[in-house]
């Protein structure tokens, strides 16, 4: 897990559906340059939470024929 919190997500949701670039949370401010960069911060908390949670798949063995063999 990152150094991120559950506190750091909810401002960057809330700036990025406000429309700003700017966030404040716990007594820091961050200036994001454009919309898409708040977006790809959120989507990385939201993948590393979904990674902490979520079990490693399991891999298989795929197997095939032609049918004529």
């Amino acid at each position: 897990m990152a150094d991120w919190t559950e506190t750091e997500l909810a401002a960057l949701r809330r700036a990025y559906a406000s429309g700003t670039t700017r966030v404040s949370y716990d007594g820091k401010s961050v200036d994001y340059g454009s919309a898409e960069d708040l977006l790809g911060r959120i989507r990385t908390i939201e993948r590393d939470i979904a990674g902490a949670t979520r079990p490693l798949p399991v891999a298989g063995l795929a197997g095939f024929s032609r049918g004529d063999r």
